[in-house]
């Protein structure tokens, strides 16, 4: 009893350590080519979002670079009272998109795809394909402006019409390398094949 105890702890600590791949990050996050190679089903999932929005690939990938480093299972930092008690985590941002859960929740909504987890590529893809093509329409930003994208993203629609973070200088800056990392990954993936 004792060894058949012993053995399926130790498969259980083995599959739960094994299962943390599947979130982690891919390990040249910045060569494009070289994620696609080492994640196809990351690139799979972002086309079939840009076929469906039509949000090009480079703006996701820039934009899912820095909400999570393309870790599906990040999740925001816990916040401390005095410094040692725990008051719960700064958002409720979850996954690959960092998507909050009443943004979560609307999309769900709206596209009836109720299954929908933030921690699924696809579904964080489409989410934020859904999402950019809201941004289009109620902030006329183009869905390859990869820098307002990412700032209305940030801000929400609301916050980036009232231009809420032209009072972050950090933001701004965030928004310049997420610039940056969409042209760079665009060029890249012309050179690879898609």
């Amino acid at each position: 009893m004792l060894r058949r105890t012993f053995t399926v702890a130790l498969v259980a600590a083995v599959a739960g350590c094994g299962s943390r791949g599947e979130f982690s990050s891919p390990r040249n996050l910045d060569n494009a080519c070289a994620l696609a190679r080492e994640r196809p089903e990351y690139m799979r999932a972002m086309r079939r979002a840009e076929r469906r929005w039509s949000v090009p690939v480079h703006v996701q990938m820039a934009t899912i670079h820095q909400e999570s480093a393309f870790d599906g299972d990040i999740r925001p930092p816990f916040r401390f009272a005095l410094g040692v008690i725990p008051m719960g985590r700064q958002s409720s941002a979850v996954g690959y998109s960092q998507a909050l859960d009443g943004t979560w929740e609307e999309y769900q909504q709206e596209t009836g795809n109720r299954r929908a987890r933030r921690t699924d590529i696809d579904d964080a893809t489409d989410f934020m394909g859904w999402y950019m093509n809201l941004t289009r329409e109620r902030n006329g930003i183009a869905l390859h402006d990869t820098r307002n994208q990412y700032l209305a993203y940030h801000e929400g629609h609301t916050g980036y019409a009232r231009g809420s973070y032209n009072s972050k200088p950090w933001l701004l800056d965030v928004a310049d390398r997420v610039e940056a990392r969409g042209e760079l990954y665009r060029q890249q993936l012309v050179t690879c094949s898609r």
